[in-house]
């Protein structure tokens, strides 16, 4: 319960509590602060105290706040520069737009709390995190710049939305549920970190160290170990690691569920990419008669119809496409149908490619060169009407362009250059 006396002392001034304190050091102090006019607590010793009610803009710099409790406080606006924090809770405090510059936060509690757009940035120094626990705190547009998480702060199930983490040290932090999203990690440290069912969308990672990066849970014996607990570590943890943050979810989906495992599977053995110019009438009935027959065939059919000229955007998911895919079918009936487009994929990906031409057509000037150059573009196939096109479909287009495919495989194992490591001093690397 708040102590009427506690307040009486420090609403005569800051002077006079420390000195208080200093004379009782064994007491440990209950606030409520009720009026606002007691905002100014620079340099105050207020360590082991709990503090409740409103101290939006206090000014609290230079304060000891070692193990003091305020939790649940409204600090909106505070001034916690240059404070001692340890071991200080603020778990559900509202902290929105706090000056926590150079405050040192070993062990500090967080838990829960309002970080959103505060000051952490070096501009006037920076905070110092030693085992700080931020989970399920709401870090949105916070700035810690250069900031220092040594030990491994807790992140989990944080909001990290547009914060700025540029140049951070957070080796062995816990993103374990952390929500991030356009987050700037650009010059960062991330090794060792846990990032088990991380949110990432978007983030900046320029020169972002990610080694080792665990996509696997914590048993529990290692949540115990992080707390302090002198454990030995878990021989029996199942670990899996990666190097790289963004591919981190991905990787575990892959993992872990059998549907998205099928859908890759999918892609990469029956995916078939057309491409073309379908205009409306015969050329679009042609496209939707293919499309019918690759489905009959068990084939997944991927449309990129170019109903006007491509810019690099589309030119770089024409590529992603191309990779995809197990077959390409190319229609150069139109001249103008898809020079650019097959110039841009051929050459850098070695995908069997099925030109179709109706007759009396003449395909683009430089087809002649792809084909002569790049050998796993077969020969063009003439036709003269749609219904001999889907009758000799599978004949002379499908069936071709998959051992064309198991060629190009077979090829590569054939073609596989091999050296003994001993040699290569002596041989070199050619």
């Amino acid at each position: 319960m708040p102590n009427e006396d506690h307040f009486a002392i420090i609403k005569r001034g800051v002077t006079d509590w420390n000195e208080w304190r200093l004379a009782n050091p064994e007491t440990k102090p209950h606030v409520t602060i009720r009026e606002l006019g007691i905002a100014n607590l620079r340099n105050a010793n207020l360590e082991s105290a709990t503090l409740d009610g409103a101290l939006m803009g206090a000014d609290l710099r230079q304060a000891n706040l070692r193990r003091a409790t305020l939790s649940g406080a409204y600090m909106q606006f505070a001034d916690l520069s240059q404070a001692d924090l340890t071991g200080a809770n603020f778990s559900g405090t509202n902290l929105e737009e706090a000056n926590l510059e150079d405050a040192l936060l070993q062990g500090t509690s967080f838990l829960g709390a309002n970080l959103s757009s505060a000051r952490l940035d070096r501009a006037r120094g920076h905070a110092k995190f030693i085992e700080a626990n931020l989970s399920d705190a709401s870090l949105i547009g916070c700035d810690f710049r250069i900031l220092n998480l040594l030990g491994g702060a807790d992140f989990s199930r944080a909001n990290l939305k547009k914060t700025n983490l540029t140049s951070a040290i957070l080796m062995d932090a816990n993103f374990e549920g952390a929500t991030l999203i356009e987050t700037v990690l650009d010059g960062a440290n991330i090794s060792d970190a846990f990032v088990y069912g991380s949110s990432v969308w978007n983030i900046s990672t320029v020169n972002l160290i990610q080694r080792d990066l665990r996509i696997t849970p914590m048993s529990q014996d290692e949540r115990d170990m992080r707390k302090g607990h002198s454990l030995p570590y878990p021989s029996d943890t199942s670990k899996i690691t990666v190097d790289n943050l963004e591919v981190a979810q991905f990787i575990y989906l892959i993992l872990n569920n059998q549907k998205i495992r099928d859908v890759i599977n999918t892609i990469t053995s029956k995916a078939v990419l057309i491409l073309g110019r379908f205009t409306p009438g015969e050329r679009k009935d042609i496209l939707i008669a293919m499309k019918e027959k690759l489905r009959q065939m068990n084939f997944l059919p991927i449309v990129f119809d170019f109903e006007k000229p491509t810019n690099r955007d589309f030119t770089e998911t024409l590529m992603t496409l191309t990779g995809m895919s197990l077959f390409v079918i190319a229609d150069i009936t139109n001249p103008k149908s898809s020079p650019l487009e097959l110039q841009a994929t051929v050459p850098n990906y070695m995908v069997p490619f099925v030109p179709i031409l109706h007759e009396g057509e003449t395909p683009f000037s430089m087809f002649a060169d792809l084909q002569n150059k790049y050998g796993w573009v077969l020969d063009v196939r003439t036709y003269d009407t749609q219904a001999n096109l889907i009758r000799y479909f599978e004949e002379a287009i499908v069936k071709p362009a998959l051992d064309k495919h198991d060629q190009l495989l077979a090829n590569k194992m054939e073609n596989m250059r091999s050296i003994k490591i001993t040699e290569v001093s002596t041989r070199g690397t050619s």
